[in-house]
């Protein structure tokens, strides 16, 4: 563990920050894995703080699909890091350190700014008028004025609030329910759409479904990787479509990935889908030829 008392403080202070992350009364052992994650996200960090304004990060767009008429209804924005050195980062090894450093406010802002942008230009072009699909990070929740934030960005880029849709996750309804709540209420009263994503993953209530207003529920991936391979994930997608139509909510299922998927959810009446199956994430500059195919 350490051939000096230096390296053996060092080693066990990796160990101690690994075993907090799993929760309170847990203990874990340094090993070279765990070292060399850590030297990764020391790195990626540094790294982040430098990209903040450095233009590195882009926009893809990935289309939902309403499967009766095959027309674009809508595209999800999601960051990528494009490195000048390692490459194309996806937002899974770095949009939890931007969440812990308080990156993702200035991250969050430039997604929410860009995408709106984006959409409006496509509209004035005189491509269909669909809506775009933004995700918030609980930190935009917590430690920003963020109902002001998304008011500015829709006035400077001029995009009609209708055709914004922020996506929440149910974690970050865990934090302060009332508060966030009168967020999406005045959210709501702007015109702007909430979606919950990833819905029956983590810490579902159906106590949330009555608080807070909600347009759209996001079958997560999870469970649509399970139909023809698991009747209890089919069962599950089911009684969430069910749910989300007799309160009025629409729903989405997300990752579909194969034509069996696909016929399931047309027959289960989830009509609104995006996945590889259909289009994958793709550049501004794709998605305009696409639109104007289907347009």
């Amino acid at each position: 563990d350490g051939a000096d008392a230096e390296t053996l403080i060092k080693n066990a202070d990796i160990a101690m920050y690994a075993a907090k992350e799993k929760g309170k009364n847990k203990y874990e052992l340094c090993t070279p894995v765990m070292k060399n994650s850590l030297l990764e996200n020391m790195e990626l960090t540094n790294q982040l703080y430098r990209t903040v304004g450095r233009k590195e990060f882009e926009l893809h767009y990935q289309p939902q699909v309403d499967i009766n008429s095959g027309m674009i209804v809508g595209f999800e924005a999601l960051i990528r890091w494009n490195h000048p050195e390692w490459g194309m980062i996806p937002p899974g090894k770095f949009i939890s350190i931007a969440e812990k450093t308080g990156l993702i406010l200035p991250i969050g802002e430039w997604v929410l700014k860009n995408a709106c942008r984006q959409m409006k230009q496509w509209h004035d072009q005189g491509f269909q008028r669909v809506p775009v699909a933004v995700n918030l990070s609980v930190r935009q929740f917590m430690d920003y004025d963020l109902v002001g934030m998304v008011s500015r960005v829709l006035r400077e880029t001029g995009l009609e609030p209708g055709y914004l849709e922020l996506e929440i996750t149910e974690s970050i309804l865990m934090e302060d329910t009332k508060s966030i709540s009168e967020t999406l209420r005045r959210l709501d009263d702007m015109g702007v759409k909430i979606a919950m994503d990833d819905f029956g993953m983590k810490y579902s209530s159906l106590n949330y479904l009555k608080q807070i207003p909600l347009h759209r529920l996001k079958i997560d991936m999870s469970f649509v990787q399970g139909i023809t391979v698991n009747r209890k994930d089919e069962i599950i997608i089911d009684g969430i479509i069910t749910l989300a139509k007799n309160l009025g909510i629409d729903v989405l299922a997300e990752g579909v990935e194969t034509l069996e998927q696909l016929d399931f959810l047309k027959t289960a009446r989830c009509f609104i889908v995006q996945g590889f199956y259909l289009y994958e994430p793709m550049t501004a500059d794709k998605i305009s030829v696409s639109l104007v195919k289907t347009a």
